[in-house]
């Protein structure tokens, strides 16, 4: 069976019954933001292309001003939603309903009458660390005398024989423990067709139609007992909304790279993700994980099909959230990201490397969007997250282009001669000259577009929340001690994504394997195997800017030093050490491990304790299904 495009009736008919939060001018919000993105881009191009057009536009020219006025586009959307987010939460509003008093706060008076499935899809993850995050969550669920009102599902897509007996035993004593307080099951699979989406798809053809709600969580996922309850609240009360999507802080990170990143994240997401909610409305995205679903609307809308061809590009849809996403706003259903509810965590690789690793699977799938664009039905601002999501690492590509070809002009200037006298009669000489004003006007405008946002977040923290990070000194200090180390490791991203891009477009694709979640050190030899590279070829670029423009050397320092120290900065990365000497001097410290502290603790005990209980049962079966349809849907033009 396939689903077909939702028709414009269809959708004025359900948008009529199912009534979701009202979103006061919205269509204002998007105009606004994206005429101010748009008015943005129009000045850096015309600063970029004054500075260039002395001695003409050559060839070369027009493709560094194509290159940057797309890379400009994309820093002036995420610029624009954070000084949105910046002014909500310092005037304190909600950032969808735009009132002063959280929406949340009266929704909690409601009642939960709904049933709810907390699904956490595996494969090959360590059992330890799932059966520490689940009974994190389970305990500060039941801790809100709710718990009755939900089961929890773990559903593994496991291959590796090892994994799967110890992930058996450690789900077996999950159930021992939670007994009598919340429902625990357990389904594997043969296979994992279908990677993640395949799993829950599964199980939504099983047991799908015994739920209402479903909230998807990663194998890393923490949330706390309150969130989840006002989650199915929210759902309860907005009959005409699919999916809410919490904003996922990164937690118990032990490692230089882990602490900066978990810092920044805390400091600045909320603000950011405030003013993407502001203007995406009823149109928001979905990340995979940490958000609630309403299970009908997902099972009758949300069916994935392949791509045509051969991966990378085609076959199994990789990054499902974002199409999943789309496919429920386009059948007439509002998709919210809710910023108001706190409690929401996950963790995440603690080496640039093994970041950087995961990066390299979000950029096929995120480039698999691309075919996307032109899919039937599809709302305005989908196709937009589709666009964003793919520039998030073609920018990389294209801002290296644009240091690469700006290099390449400035040496043929070098050793040109000047033409004074063009073709034709001509009286006076052309006399080029540089025009160093707008070189800093545009150096300046770049520079405020990405470094106001993160002095706004910190102004926010100052005002409110100085004391979580250790006090506004030691705040301001973890301030620029992260805004240093970005500065440092950008180009070393921009390095990693460039070659992904270049990879997957032609035609190198990617095995989707479980994530390294726990940090580690790299050791030096995969260090240099992976980086070496980007030193060499950052060294010789230099190198001959030098020889031939000197003057340009300081310009690209941000770049160049970077790329060189870039086998040094990975090592440094997964360092606990550094951590550790940082956090006694109480530096990157953020209020959310403070705040939640009982379901962010440690849970190491859990494996000993059960290997001393000898009577462990046996790993009870699931329930009885409660089969239901989940049709594919249609991403394509049927032709005529």
């Amino acid at each position: 069976m396939s689903g077909t495009p939702t028709s414009g009736a269809s959708l004025a008919a359900r948008r009529g019954r199912h009534a979701g939060a009202r979103l006061p001018g919205l269509a204002l919000r998007r105009a606004l933001l994206g005429g101010l993105a748009l008015l943005t881009t129009l000045v850096g191009t015309g600063l970029m292309w004054h500075i260039l057009s002395p001695g003409g536009i050559t060839p070369l020219r027009g493709g560094i001003l194509a290159l940057f006025t797309l890379t400009f586009a994309w820093v002036a959307v995420g610029f624009w939603s954070s000084v949105a987010g910046f002014l909500l939460l310092l005037a304190d509003r909600d950032p969808l309903t735009l009132a002063r008093r959280p929406r949340v706060a009266d929704e909690r008076q409601l009642p939960i009458t709904r049933r709810t499935v907390l699904a956490m899809p595996i494969h090959n993850e360590s059992p330890e660390q799932v059966d520490a995050a689940l009974s994190a969550t389970a305990e500060s669920l039941i801790a809100t005398g709710e718990a009755h009102h939900f089961t929890l599902f773990v559903l593994s897509d496991t291959t590796d024989p090892a994994i799967a007996v110890a992930e058996a035993r450690a789900m077996a004593a999950l159930q021992r423990r939670l007994e009598g307080r919340l429902a625990v099951h357990y389904r594997r699979r043969a296979d994992n067709a279908g990677r993640k989406a395949g799993n829950l798809a599964e199980f939504c053809r099983r047991w799908g139609a015994a739920f209402d709600f479903m909230v998807v969580l990663d194998a890393d996922s923490r949330m706390d007992g309150e969130t989840l309850l006002g989650l199915v609240r929210a759902m309860q009360a907005r009959p005409g909304v699919a999916l809410i999507q919490t904003v996922p802080l990164p937690v118990r990170q032990h490692t230089l790279f882990g602490r900066l990143a978990q810092f920044a994240a805390s400091l600045y997401a909320p603000m950011l993700a405030a003013g993407q909610s502001a203007w995406q409305g009823d149109a928001a995205n979905y990340w995979g994980h940490n958000a609630i679903l309403r299970l009908r609307a997902f099972m009758d809308h949300a069916g994935l099909p392949p791509l045509p061809g051969r991966p990378p590009l085609g076959g199994e849809i990789l990054s499902h959230d974002f199409v999943e996403a789309a496919l429920l706003r386009r059948a007439g259903w509002e998709v919210q990201l809710e910023t108001r509810l706190t409690g929401s965590f996950e963790e995440m690789p603690g080496n640039l490397l093994d970041y950087a690793r995961r990066d390299r699977r979000w950029t096929q799938g995120n480039l698999q969007h691309l075919r996307l664009l032109a899919a039937p039905g599809l709302h305005g601002l989908s196709r937009l997250h589709f666009l964003l999501g793919a520039t998030a690492f073609v920018s990389s590509l294209l801002w290296l282009a644009i240091l690469l070809a700006g290099s390449l002009d400035a040496v043929l200037i070098a050793r040109s001669e000047p033409a004074y006298f063009g073709h034709g009669e001509q009286l006076f000489p052309f006399w080029p000259r540089a025009r160093p004003e707008l070189i800093a006007a545009l150096l300046a405008m770049t520079a405020t577009l990405l470094l106001l946002p993160k002095l706004l977040g910190l102004l926010l923290a100052l005002g409110r929340r100085a004391a979580g990070y250790g006090g506004r000194t030691r705040l301001c200090l973890s301030a620029l001690l992260e805004g240093l180390a970005a500065i440092l490791l950008a180009p070393i991203m921009m390095a990693f994504h460039s070659a992904f891009v270049v990879g997957v477009l032609t035609g190198t694709s990617v095995e989707w394997g479980a994530q390294v979640r726990e940090g580690r050190r790299v050791p030096w030899r995969e260090a240099l195997r992976h980086t070496a590279p980007f030193a060499l070829l950052g060294g010789l670029w230099i190198a001959l800017v030098h020889w031939q423009v000197p003057m340009l050397v300081a310009w690209l320092a941000p770049v160049w030093v970077g790329l060189a120290l870039s086998p040094l900065l990975v090592r440094l990365s997964g360092s606990r050490r550094a951590a550790a000497w940082l956090a006694r001097r109480g530096l990157l410290r953020t209020p959310e491990p403070q705040a939640h502290a009982e379901l962010l603790e440690e849970r190491r005990d859990l494996a000993a304790n059960d290997a001393a209980e000898a009577d462990t049962p046996a790993l009870r079966p699931p329930p009885p299904e409660c089969p239901g349809e989940m049709p594919t849907q249609l991403l394509h033009r049927e032709p005529r």
